[in-house]
């Protein structure tokens, strides 16, 4: 079974990353900068960490760790005070994700499907 937290976190990557994609897409179209492609790169990353995530791939779990962390570096170019928020987040994601319960949902084998 998923651990709630897995399952808030998941959710919440795949809001973000709908969210972002809309925001920054709208952004994009009227005014394309180079970045914008690293930026929408960033939410399409959220969007499938989220889903992956509440499929209970390990890959994915590490994906929301490397995507929020990348955000702390990020947030470093525009002040410590952002950076550290950042880190915060960084920090609880991170013990939410390799919490024991976690660690066993990750663990776990798939169900097979129906009929394969």
């Amino acid at each position: 079974m998923r651990p709630f937290a897995i399952t808030v976190l998941g959710w919440l990557y795949i809001v973000v990353g709908i969210v972002g994609l809309v925001h920054h897409g709208v952004v994009a179209i009227r005014s394309w900068h180079p970045e914008d492609l690293w930026i929408l790169l960033s939410q399409v990353l959220a969007l499938i960490a989220g889903v992956f995530m509440l499929r209970g791939a390990n890959w994915a779990r590490w994906l929301a760790c490397i995507w929020i962390a990348a955000h702390v570096v990020i947030a470093w170019l525009n002040g410590p005070k952002q950076a550290l928020f950042h880190a915060i987040i960084f920090v609880g994601i991170t013990i939410l994700l390799f919490r024991a319960d976690a660690r066993a949902f990750f663990r776990s084998e798939p169900a097979a499907s129906p009929g394969a």
